[in-house]
């Protein structure tokens, strides 16, 4: 017997009165998701500033909020939604995870109050297609009763061994699945893994280089810690149309190390990483944006070969249909990129 939704019901909406789910997701740019503490008055007050640097706000509800400050992040999140105008910036909310005693009422309350202006809700700890299936409910439920016109979507955080496990079931849980982000340090702590740090590499893994003739000293290059993880999530996302990002990178101190490990992750296919401080911004805009000479070149490709097909010659490498599908990835993201950064659509030449 198959537990699986049919196309028809896996479209339907789960509650009478409640939105058509999206066949696909809206076309947005979320190079950057930036998680601002919401109850905190000094970060809200320049919010208006905030919202037009970024991809993103999300009022953060979860992890980095003290217990006692729970409910006062929640009025304040629901605040700061009605008082601006986000244009083309996203707002998501990450709630507390599902069995915490906050859950419920972050949902509850933040569909009754925000619910017309809330983009995603980004779901802690997720283990299984289970947890999808539960806010999924809920949310149609709220959206029904609250007249909530457009559907909430639903980003997977993976912080746990059999999160990872399931990833592909959690892809395919619901049409309001947006995406998900690799979870590193509650990650970290579920496998076991001996190392401290929110995301980044470790001096510790790496491989060795072979002994020299002369026995003098081994090389030794560090290896990327998530390789694997972001590579398994990524294969997931694309498979159902959803889509992939890296989480926190902690060392705020370090730019450079976070350069490279969003880079990483946006060779491997992510759409964009968390920004936690200001600092992380221009880096995440820096990665997640196509280089121009990319862009100038792709855009190369895909004149030459009109529809697609064939083979060509440019700049002395050969072009076929493969790099071609290659090329309009990157400049599709080119368009998006200069659609919310007139800077860089200048530099793109758009």
């Amino acid at each position: 017997m198959s537990v699986i939704r049919t196309p028809a019901k896996h479209f339907a909406p789960l509650a009478i009165g409640a939105p058509e789910p999206y066949r696909s997701l809206p076309v947005r740019i979320e190079r950057m998701i930036h998680f601002i503490p919401p109850h905190n008055e000094k970060i809200r007050a320049k919010l208006k500033d905030t919202i037009g640097q970024v991809d993103v706000v999300l009022g953060n509800l979860e992890d980095a909020i003290a217990v006692g400050e729970k409910e006062q992040a929640r009025a304040g999140f629901v605040s700061m939604a009605n008082a601006f105008d986000f244009g083309q910036t996203g707002l998501w909310t990450r709630i507390n995870c599902l069995n915490s005693p906050w859950m419920l009422d972050d949902v509850t309350d933040i569909v009754a109050h925000a619910g017309n202006k809330v983009d995603v809700i980004m779901l802690p700890k997720v283990e299984g297609p289970w947890d999808i299936h539960y806010l999924d409910q809920l949310l149609a439920q709220l959206e029904a009763k609250h007249k909530v016109a457009r559907p909430i979507l639903i980003h997977a955080i993976l912080e746990t061994a059999e999160g990872v496990k399931n990833v592909e079931a959690i892809a395919a849980a619901s049409p309001r699945m947006h995406g998900m982000s690799l979870g590193p340090a509650d990650l970290a702590a579920s496998r076991g893994m001996k190392t401290t740090r929110v995301g980044g590499g470790h001096p510790d893994y790496g491989v060795l280089a072979d002994p020299s003739k002369d026995g003098g000293p081994r090389a030794h290059y560090q290896q990327d810690l998530w390789h694997y993880t972001v590579g398994k999530m990524v294969d997931a996302c694309l498979s159902y149309g959803l889509k992939p990002f890296y989480g926190p990178f902690g060392d705020f101190a370090d730019g450079a190390a976070c350069e490279a490990q969003f880079r990483n992750a946006y060779l491997q296919g992510c759409l964009g990483a968390w920004s936690l401080h200001p600092s992380q911004i221009d880096i995440a805009k820096r990665v997640f944006s196509p280089d121009p000479k990319e862009v100038a070149f792709a855009r190369k490709i895909l004149e030459a070969m009109p529809d697609g097909t064939g083979a060509v010659m440019i700049d002395g490498k050969m072009q076929d249909d493969a790099t071609w599908k290659q090329a309009k990835v990157i400049v599709d993201l080119a368009r998006l990129v200069a659609s919310k950064d007139p800077e860089r659509s200048a530099a793109y030449g758009f």
